[in-house]
């Protein structure tokens, strides 16, 4: 597969197209999205832009990439991991081999979410092929990790390049552009390990059942945490669920070992400590009984994130997205989570928002992206941020 790039000349609908085609090709199946990096990094090498790889892990490179000198600063984001596509006997074509039907782009990512990046990629390319003079800057944060815990999107944000935002667009699919998500569940994913004694089970007076342990705690997390029942207008109640429990060794003994993961679905009414404290509570009570060696660990935590439906970046973004589209835009929420969570733990005060091109058929078989739909969120992007910049030059 040749990732070299392609000559960005007359940006036309082909060459759009084949942009997109190219960054789907690539396997970056929760790994080596250094590849989807290098890619579009190529992309940018005959202009006057800072490129910057910021690597993760081996063959895992976030990228950012900031047009403009000075100014405010909007940023766009989007991810270059996706999820593993399944069985593929239920794809009608190969996942990393991009076919069009019927205008429709298939292939693993299209949707979530290497359309709404290869869209922000392109978009920021005709801006600098028609030489628009932005009042501000616009950075790029494509990154890694994010289906399995926005661990890119912590880390440029440690690292600072997501200090005093102006904002920020996430392009997660948001049903075709028809939605403007300004607030999100956040996630906890904790796993429970059971220590127990193994024995015949013949004789369980001489073991420790693991399992039974852990069930006890299964029952008391699901009961106190079902005592949170706030509730927000939007996103709705928390949601807890035991996800994946494993243990034993075999029939006839008594289980030395077992464990389960849980997973919970916040709202910002709840800040994530209020969880974590309520569960370590339990491991605390339990382990003070006899024989119970219990102990907890969570992976990748986020909070919600919380926003305001009238803000100004909705606003300028609803006004922006009436010129294409005649169906006017909905302002809600998310009940997933993104790399937003992560961001806005930045320096500095700024909103964001999730709105990008890409079908429902997100970590599906014969997953798509419209491509007319693509092509009009090219458009919107570059409006946007031209227009964003414009006001907060204005604002300062």
């Amino acid at each position: 597969m040749n990732i070299k790039g392609i000559v960005v000349g007359l940006m036309d609908k082909k060459t759009k197209i084949e942009i997109l085609k190219t960054i789907l090709a690539i396997e970056s199946i929760n790994n080596n999205e250094a590849l989807v990096a290098d890619y579009i990094a190529s992309l940018f090498s005959e202009y006057p832009v800072t490129v910057e790889k910021v690597t993760y892990a081996h063959n895992r490179d976030n990228l950012v990439i900031t047009i403009g000198s000075s100014g405010p600063i909007l940023g766009f984001s989007g991810h270059m991991d996706v999820v593993a596509p399944g069985n593929l006997t239920d794809w009608v074509t190969p996942p990393f081999e991009p076919t069009i039907i019927d205008n429709r782009m298939f292939g693993r990512g299209a949707a979530d979410m290497k359309g709404g990046l290869a869209a922000l990629v392109v978009a920021l390319l005709e801006l600098l092929e028609k030489n628009i003079k932005l009042k501000g800057r616009v950075r790029l944060l494509a990154t890694v990790g994010e289906e399995t815990g926005e661990y890119g999107a912590a880390q440029l944000t440690k690292l600072g390049y997501a200090d005093n935002l102006a904002g920020l667009v996430i392009a997660e699919p948001t049903d075709n552009m028809q939605r403007i998500v300004y607030t999100s569940r956040g996630v906890i994913d904790y796993k429970v390990i059971s220590k127990g004694k193994s024995a015949h089970s013949a004789r369980p007076q001489y073991g420790i059942n693991a399992i039974d342990n852990l069930l006890a705690f299964y029952e008391l997390a699901k009961k106190r945490l079902s005592a949170f029942t706030e509730t927000d207008t939007i996103l709705g109640g928390i949601t807890h669920n035991i996800t994946v429990i494993n243990g034993g060794e075999q029939i006839n003994s008594i289980p030395s070992s077992a464990e389960l993961m849980g997973n919970i679905r916040t709202i910002p009414q709840y800040p994530n400590q209020i969880f974590f404290e309520a569960l370590e509570k339990i491991i605390v009570e339990l382990n003070e009984k006899k024989d119970f060696d219990l102990s907890i660990s969570y992976s990748f935590p986020e909070e919600a994130i919380p926003g305001e439906p009238d803000s100004n970046i909705i606003q300028i973004a609803q006004k922006v997205h009436q010129q294409y589209w005649k169906i006017p835009v909905k302002v809600t929420g998310s009940l997933g989570a993104n790399d937003g969570a992560e961001f806005l733990q930045a320096k500095g005060d700024f909103a964001s928002i999730v709105l990008g091109p890409g079908s429902h058929t997100s970590h599906q078989s014969n997953e798509y992206i419209e491509l007319d739909t693509y092509l009009k969120a090219i458009k919107f992007y570059q409006n946007f941020a031209v227009t964003f910049l414009n006001e907060q030059s204005q604002v300062i």
